[in-house]
């Protein structure tokens, strides 16, 4: 492969993506109450957003109601072909649909646009062209800018379907954003992979054999209890049961002359960095990397549940 060839590779990649970005901004530009009102329309649905759409439109669909989903918004893809032999079951009166077509006019539409005019089920059309059956059938129009395409021929579906997903983005951010959609509520849809382990909370990783010991508890004996669990810390709880304090390899260094004359208590760093089990994993790995430590404590009303350690946290593929 020459540098000329691998020059003209990057000049045509370059390009596509400058004339999609170019779209994206007329998109951003051109937004109107309409959106607004799309956001209200799915908002006021007691059902499901059925989104569709037909070929690459239908690609674009089948993202934006799995994004909507993963966000709060109950959706589900209907293919407007299937929709036309039997699918249209799965359409109610409760839901609101969503619908592609870079033109308007996409003929598989046709069943699927009749049947939300039939039981009145509201229906948002996305579309380039504003005098399109789809835009002038729908109760809400959001209406693509004009953009030209970013292939030579100019026909084949790039900048339209970039802007298609943008504009589903915005919906679901929109609409994730009034819910208050929250990420242990995020969690709930993804407790898989790296993400679902990002948003685990620390009571699902802790360990609950803690290491304790009471502030009069001789060195010797809180060193024996500290090399027993393998933490390389211990806590040090008062008479009620609340964690004073911990005892950690730095604290032993500072203590070396004379460690086995003195108590916990006397050793002990006071006040110690703690968690809640209802915190973020990355919460926790967040409070490890600010204050450089390897463990924590996790406490419920002031008193140690569980204890949990960066390794924990490697393992779980948290960080």
């Amino acid at each position: 492969m020459t540098s000329s060839t691998t020059d003209d590779y990057l000049a045509t990649a370059r390009r596509v993506i400058a004339d999609e970005e170019t779209g994206l901004r007329l998109l951003a530009e051109g937004l109107n109450g309409n959106f607004a009102e799309a956001v209200e329309t799915i908002l006021r649905a007691r059902g499901r957003v059925i989104v569709s759409g037909m070929g690459k439109s239908g690609h674009i669909a089948r993202k934006i109601a799995a994004t909507l989903a993963s966000t709060g918004t109950p959706a589900q893809f209907v293919h407007p072909a299937e929709a036309s032999h039997g699918d249209l079951g799965m359409v109610t009166r409760d839901d609101v649909v969503l619908m592609l077509s870079n033109s308007g006019e996409t003929p598989e539409l046709a069943d699927l646009i009749a049947h939300t005019r039939r039981f009145r089920i509201p229906l948002i059309g996305v579309a380039s062209r504003p005098d399109s059956t789809l835009l002038r059938q729908s109760d809400v129009a959001l209406v693509l800018p004009k953009a030209p395409e970013a292939d030579s021929t100019g026909l084949v579906p790039t900048t339209s379907t970039t802007m298609t997903l943008a504009l589903g983005d915005a919906l679901a951010i929109a609409l994730m954003k009034h819910r208050q959609f929250t990420p242990e509520q995020f969690r709930t849809f993804h407790p898989g992979g790296k993400l679902g382990a990002r948003l685990s909370k620390v009571g699902d990783l802790m360990h609950k054999d803690v290491p304790l010991v009471g502030p009069d508890m001789p060195m010797s004996e809180a060193l024996l209890t500290m090399t027993q669990k393998g933490f390389g810390v211990v806590g040090v709880t008062d008479a009620a049961g609340h964690l004073a304090g911990i005892i950690t390899d730095g604290d032993l260094r500072r203590h070396m002359e004379g460690l086995l004359a003195h108590t916990a208590a006397e050793v002990m760093t006071a006040n110690p960095r703690t968690i809640g089990p209802d915190a973020l994993a990355e919460a926790a790995v967040a409070v490890m990397n600010e204050f450089k430590i390897t463990s924590l404590f996790v406490v419920q009303d002031g008193r140690p549940v569980g204890i949990i350690h960066i390794h924990d946290f490697l393992r779980a593929g948290v960080v």
